[in-house]
């Protein structure tokens, strides 16, 4: 049982890329490999961008890994701090196990005699000889490193001292104006904590990234970012999500299908029990999604990891992403049945990872399944369940477009996807379901339970299969210690979807 990756996933899974605006100028890497991806290979040179959020969504944390980045392949490095001393800024880099061996840290902190009573009153304003101060420091501290990566931070100290907002824009058109010179890639730090936005400072920088933390309801903050501007540049729009860890801050770049699109040899996958294969015309083709749906404990889940055992078996890898059961328990239950996956498990043919909605964000989960596929070399995934998936969406109308995309990606990647929707009720045909995303799937395989002769039985039956022909008709399911049976049509009951079936004659199902 393996856990979700973190700093694996941000070295490796979002390679950066190489495409023509790549070409056409160098660029800066950040030090983040999914905020890098987004932005198609780093920040244009050069040039100067703002980075925006409010306190604690990571700006600092960002900035810091900028400069260790340059620092740690021989650039000259300057960090301006306007509000917190040497000291807070090292301590956030060792809780981070940032090293900035090779950065140059300035203080521009108020002297501790401006702050006395005595030294408040005087011909001039008080803030205009210290911004004044301030902006002549700054400009003296770069020349003097000639850096090629600058941070600043943070601007909100500048903005106070100038109260007025055409000097505070007068201010900040001037360093653009002197930093045009030095060949320096600068970043500006912003807290937001002006209650008014300043969009002026937008138009004034080549390029603007906010930080924002979206509460939720229950469970921890989701935090996304989003590239506002980058003049001249393509880049990845949208929003997408990303976490503060040790180490740094974590992108989870907004997967876009279109871009993983390949031919993929039709392959029909066997799921081991020769009357289920016969059930779905032959067994469930790659690069296809399959919906099993129905009642709880009807053996949804069982049935995916049968399909996963046979995988394994065959020498392929699968990933079993499971919201609500615990590994454990999902092992347990399965060697009950005579499907015993610890063998797999050991030699990673077969991996389990335990997903909690409350503290995982959705560009995580797909972060972790892209990383199975492409670094883990998964050919199956199984996500149980989709109500799970669903509480950790900020909305039911946006489960859609997240599957949409992820199941788009797996298949085109070739990677069969079973996806486990429980729907509430017990029988009847009146179930209901917390979400249709019926109409996504290309395969549906439909459980219910049945009664008959004072028995509660269960049946299965495929009603969708994009890809191909399947059978019709609707089998018995039966959970036998040590094995998973699935009888022979059920031609002597009429209505078994309705829960109450008429039984029309003939011998009883053995």
């Amino acid at each position: 049982m393996n856990s979700l990756p973190s700093s694996e996933l941000a070295s490796e899974a979002f390679p950066t890329k190489g495409g023509r605006n790549r070409q056409a100028e160098a660029r800066v890497n950040t030090g983040c490999a999914g905020l890098d991806h987004i932005l198609e290979g780093g920040f244009p040179k050069g040039r100067i961008y703002l980075i925006e959020g409010d306190p604690g969504a990571g700006k600092t944390t960002l900035a810091l890994q900028f400069v260790n980045y340059g620092a740690s392949r021989g650039e000259r490095t300057l960090y301006i701090t306007l509000s917190e001393s040497r000291t807070e800024l090292l301590s956030a880099a060792n809780s981070h196990g940032i090293s900035l061996d090779g950065v140059e840290i300035v203080e521009l902190l108020p002297d501790e005699d401006d702050l006395l009573p005595e030294q408040q009153y005087t011909v001039f304003h008080p803030a205009e000889v210290e911004l004044n101060d301030r902006m002549q420091r700054i400009v003296t501290e770069v020349q003097r490193v000639r850096p090629d990566r600058l941070v600043i931070d943070a601007l909100s100290e500048l903005r106070m001292l100038a109260k007025d907002p055409l000097r505070y824009r007068r201010q900040i058109l001037s360093l653009k104006n002197f930093m045009s010179d030095q060949k320096c890639t600068v970043l500006l730090l912003d807290d937001r904590t002006s209650r008014d936005s300043d969009l002026q400072l937008h138009s004034l920088v080549q390029g603007v990234i906010c930080l924002n933390k979206v509460p939720r309801e229950y469970g921890k903050i989701r935090r996304q970012v989003e590239v506002v501007k980058l003049r001249g540049t393509a880049y990845r729009e949208g929003f997408h999500d990303y976490t503060i860890v040790t180490g740094g801050v974590l992108v989870f770049p907004r997967l876009v299908a279109a871009d993983t699109r390949n031919e993929q040899t039709p392959e029909v996958v066997s799921s081991g029990i020769r009357e289920l294969d016969a059930l779905t015309g032959g067994g469930l083709d790659r690069g296809t999604s399959t919906l099993l749906i129905g009642p709880a404990g009807c053996g949804k889940t069982s049935i995916a990891v049968q399909w996963a055992e046979s995988a394994a078996k065959r020498g392929e890898c699968s990933s079993i992403f499971t919201f609500e059961e615990a590994p454990r328990t999902l092992i347990t239950r399965a060697a009950g049945l005579g499907i015993d996956i610890r063998p797999h498990i050991e030699s990673g043919k077969i991996c389990i990872q335990r997903v909690d909605p409350a503290e995982l964000t959705p560009g995580e989960l797909v972060a972790a399944v892209q990383y199975q596929v492409e670094h883990a070399h998964s050919r199956m995934v199984v996500l149980d369940s989709l109500n799970g998936y669903l509480q950790s969406m900020p909305g039911e109308k946006f489960l859609a477009v997240h599957l949409h995309e992820l199941l788009a990606y797996l298949g085109n990647r070739g990677i069969l996807t079973l996806l486990v929707l429980a729907q509430a009720g017990g029988m009847g045909p009146a179930l209901q379901s917390a979400v249709d995303v019926s109409y996504l799937a290309d395969n549906i395989l439909l459980l219910r339970y049945f009664e008959s002769q004072g028995e509660l039985r269960q049946a299965i039956s495929i009603v969708k299969r994009r890809s191909g022909n399947h059978e019709h008709t609707i089998r018995e399911l039966r959970l036998t210690p040590g094995r998973i049976q699935i009888g022979k049509p059920l031609h002597e009951f009429q209505g078994v979807l309705t829960g109450t079936p008429t039984f029309l004659g003939g011998a009883k199902e053995s």
